[in-house]
């Protein structure tokens, strides 16, 4: 009897009637609008000094506002992708990187800390639904068995931006002002939003979304767990990149001209690993999301000793970035469970994703107002890690054995 795949496992009509070289440009397009939103959310990191003084604010209060751009993630993906579930994907990718570059131009001219959370908040928005609706476009023009390496290659815009666009944006801040660099941000987002309507063509064999059917098909436990290991277990990689520019100057004694170099090492190690983790689905399904989490809970404990030397610590967040991997497994984990709920099951994955960039943050603030130090965030994290390891044995008690 021959395997029923998923609706989400299947290639769509419009994807059989385009060309290899079509398809190629509508995901360049679409890994354009990760570009701009990984440049737009993690550029901030690198450039906590800067804002700190710029603002008159002290760097835990800069960790607030990267908190508040992941709230804004984790309220807009259901909202946006429930609100939006009626409109063609291509529309709906146009509307939602629109917005984004509204909240990134208004960012740029913040006058104060408080204006500077609202815009966060509102710039936060639409990612999560964006990159749920993306990774569904390419899902569906990729054959049933290499759709994690589809996802993986569009979630490469925002490695790519981990690897080049954070580090220019880091020093065009410190050469200029920050606020430029989150007019960059704007301008990329824009980029996308004409490469999109240019090369995406409206796909009128599309499944039809309705809003009441995708609520009943996401409340399923699979879908629920798989969410909670997002939240859980990616929260350590924002706990120690948040606060990686300072514990380079404080921890390692560098000096700020080496913090654009560090972000160059995170983003090679998000490749890297992004690459790996669809790899890895595919030839594992979800057993590979139980690897991944060993190996970011043993990156995530070797970094508070290897922040210590300047030898080392380059090593280190490159590895810390590896941990970028998780991403495509559950991503493409989530496709499978989520029956009738695609869209908002896909863009409530980054809701989770940004749930621990404000967890990871706001937990690694804590410690260090409490005097725990800047490397507190390494042991902080590897707790998350194993945290997230043990909501993927139960998620795994919920999938079916052949």
């Amino acid at each position: 009897m021959p395997e029923v795949l998923p609706a989400a496992a299947q290639t769509s009509p419009l994807a059989k009637r385009l060309s290899a070289r079509a398809i190629l440009l509508i995901e360049l397009a679409l890994a354009l609008g990760g570009f701009a939103i990984g440049t737009g959310e993690f550029s901030i990191m690198g450039l906590m000094p800067n804002v700190a003084t710029d603002l008159g604010i002290t760097e835990p209060q800069v960790g607030n506002v990267i908190s508040t751009y992941a709230l804004g993630v984790v309220v807009g993906a259901p909202l946006l992708a429930i609100l939006g579930s009626r409109l063609p994907r291509r529309s709906l990718l146009l509307l939602l990187m629109a917005i984004f570059a509204i909240g990134n131009f208004a960012t740029a001219l913040s006058p104060d800390y408080h204006s500077m959370m609202v815009f966060r908040f509102f710039a936060g928005l639409p990612h999560g639904a964006y990159f749920g609706v993306a990774m569904l476009v390419a899902a569906s023009m990729a054959p049933p068995h290499k759709r994690a390496k589809a996802v993986s290659r569009v979630m490469l815009g925002l490695t790519v931006a981990i690897l080049v666009g954070n580090p220019l944006a880091t020093w065009m801040g410190q050469m200029a002002s920050w606020r430029y660099a989150f007019a960059l941000v704007g301008i990329i987002a824009l980029s996308t939003v004409a490469m999109v309507a240019w090369f995406l063509p409206p796909d009128a064999s599309e499944p039809q979304s309705n809003p009441m059917r995708e609520l009943r098909a996401f409340n399923r436990p699979q879908v629920w767990l798989a969410l909670a290991i997002s939240s859980v277990g990616f929260a350590g990689m924002f706990c120690v990149f948040s606060y990686m520019a300072p514990t380079l100057l404080q921890v390692t004694h560098l000096s700020t001209a080496w913090i654009p170099f560090a972000l160059a090492a995170f983003g090679l190690g998000s490749i890297v690993g992004n690459m790996v983790g669809g790899w890895l689905f595919d030839k594992l399904q979800f057993k590979a999301v139980a690897w991944l989490l060993v190996w970011s809970a043993l990156v995530l404990a070797i970094f508070p000793s290897a922040a210590l030397s300047a030898w080392t610590i380059f090593p280190a967040v490159f590895a810390v970035g590896t941990m970028v991997s998780l991403g495509a497994p559950l991503q493409t984990h989530l496709m499978d469970v989520a029956q009738e709920a695609q869209t908002l099951a896909a863009a409530s994955n980054h809701a989770a994703f940004n749930f621990a960039n404000a967890l990871g943050p706001w937990l690694g603030g804590m410690a260090i107002s409490a005097g725990y130090g800047w490397t507190s965030t390494g042991y902080i994290g590897t707790a998350t890690a194993l945290a997230g390891l043990l909501v993927f044995f139960v998620a795994w008690r919920f999938e079916p054995k052949h």
